[in-house]
């Protein structure tokens, strides 16, 4: 099994604490609110939310992939630190064992914050990852993130 890790920054003017209640601890509700096409609901299978929680992703119209099931691997509201794993779906297209994520917002001195995410691609034997989708991957999540950033904005 081979790993291929992408990371991305996201600035953002909203403060960082806002922002990681918005992105990690909100977004199964706020999400599917603010972004229908891309995630149309979450389902918890187990769990409270916290460490070890299993979820189902419901993907919208918009999106090319049904479902995913994720789990939450570590949640630290003092750090601001979220990670989770994709472990089943069509997301892993049949050559990925998993997807593993690590978030990370960090208050800037101007009162913003800067989203910092690692995506860490675990492959099936030796096959090799298309450079595009993971080029889409990070656009979707970026157009996610700015499409939260604006609903916080318009609802301070």
């Amino acid at each position: 099994m081979g790993a291929i890790t992408y990371d991305i920054e996201i600035p953002s003017s909203i403060p960082a604490a806002k922002m990681f209640k918005a992105v990690v601890l909100d977004a199964d509700t706020l999400i599917p609110k603010i972004m229908p096409q891309a995630i149309k609901k979450v389902e918890i299978l187990e769990g409270d939310g916290g460490v070890g929680t299993v979820k189902i992703i419901h993907f919208g119209e918009g999106s090319q992939y049904k479902s995913a099931k994720h789990r939450v691997d570590a949640i630290d509201t003092e750090n601001l630190t979220h990670s989770y794993t994709i472990v089943e779906g069509d997301a892993l297209a049949g050559v990925l064992e998993s997807i593993t994520y690590h978030v990370k917002i960090v208050p800037k001195e101007d009162g913003g914050c800067i989203c910092k995410n690692r995506s860490i691609y675990h492959t099936k034997g030796d096959v090799e990852i298309n450079e595009e989708k993971i080029k889409e991957g990070k656009e979707k999540a970026m157009q996610m993130f700015k499409a939260i950033e604006a609903y916080l904005q318009a609802n301070a």
